[in-house]
């Protein structure tokens, strides 16, 4: 059996990935709105509703290192800004359920870039958990198809993805899950509004509506102020390579949100390939931790149990 810390960090974890699956219906709702300010405000909510968070707890908001702003600037301009575009621009070459299929590939490369990254082996059961969860992904979203440049396009959103997740890894070490992600939350903030005022000019701060104000809202804490506080607790905790399976629960997510809406109907092939998600996801965690337990303790004697980083 997992230790506490364990259960308690996965569960921050796929609490975080499901909060953001669930959110596509949302952010539909901002079609309509200007997208680079959008994303601005979005993590302008965020960032205060962290900071606000910290402050009411006690704790200061650390200054970064130069060290730590490299990868919170990587967070920004490849996993939050960078994604978001790529996305939107992914999809008028390539149907959503291709572009989330390639996305679905990142459990597969963080369970082997991770560890090569760390000089460590691949696991095997994480691989394997992680080459389940994308085949369950593939499952679920049927495929899809792409033109043009569709799938280089889908691949950069793949790779967004990823970095956002190996970029928070130093900064979230250094300076905590909440702390990184209320700079990363402020500094996209800033970069969005400056992008948005130079190329959509003034149009790009028209007052939102009832309905778009809400979806911002709700943007900015859940999806960003609790769910990147809660992912980069998950990956501080477990590591990448075994968090990273998580990421395939996005689409079931979303799948299921849509039935809820009847947006879409429940069909054998998405239970099936949601079945395969949770098995990979299952496989990953659960027989990642046995692994590690039987790792050497390196520098410490044999007999003793390894101590968790």
């Amino acid at each position: 059996m997992a230790n506490s810390g364990d259960l308690r960090a996965v569960t921050f974890g796929a609490g975080s990935i499901l909060l953001v699956g669930a959110s596509f219906p949302v952010t539909g709702l901002l079609q309509g709105y200007p997208v680079l300010s959008g994303q601005a405000l979005r993590y302008a909510i965020g960032g205060l509703i962290l900071l606000g968070v910290l402050l009411a707890r006690g704790r200061r908001l650390p200054m970064p290192s130069l060290r730590d702003l490299v990868g919170l600037f990587g967070m920004v301009v490849a996993g939050m800004l960078g994604f978001n575009a790529a996305i939107l621009f992914a999809e008028r070459y390539a149907t959503p359920g291709f572009v989330t299929a390639i996305v679905g590939c990142t459990p597969l490369v963080l369970a082997i870039a991770v560890p090569l990254l760390g000089k460590r082996r691949p696991a095997v059961a994480a691989v394997v958990g992680a080459a389940i969860v994308v085949g369950g992904v593939a499952v679920l979203t049927g495929g899809g198809s792409w033109h043009g440049p569709g799938l280089l396009l889908a691949l950069a959103c793949m790779a967004g993805e990823v970095l956002f997740t190996l970029c928070g890894i130093g900064p979230v070490k250094r300076l905590g899950a909440m702390e990184a992600s209320t700079w990363a939350s402020f500094i996209a903030a800033a970069g969005g509004a400056v992008i948005a005022t130079i190329v959509d000019g003034g149009g790009a701060w028209r007052m939102p509506t009832l309905t778009e104000a809400t979806a911002l809202v709700v943007l900015g804490v859940f999806v960003t102020a609790v769910a990147f506080t809660g992912w980069y607790t998950c990956v501080a905790r477990i590591r990448a390579d075994r968090a990273g399976v998580l990421v395939g629960l996005m689409p079931v997510s979303g799948l299921v949100v849509s039935v809820l809406l009847h947006a879409q109907a429940l069909t054998v092939t998405a239970v099936v390939g949601a079945a395969a998600v949770a098995g990979g996801c299952t496989l990953g965690l659960y027989r990642r931790r046995v692994s590690a337990r039987r790792e050497p303790s390196e520098a410490r004697p044999a007999l003793r149990p390894a101590a968790r980083r």
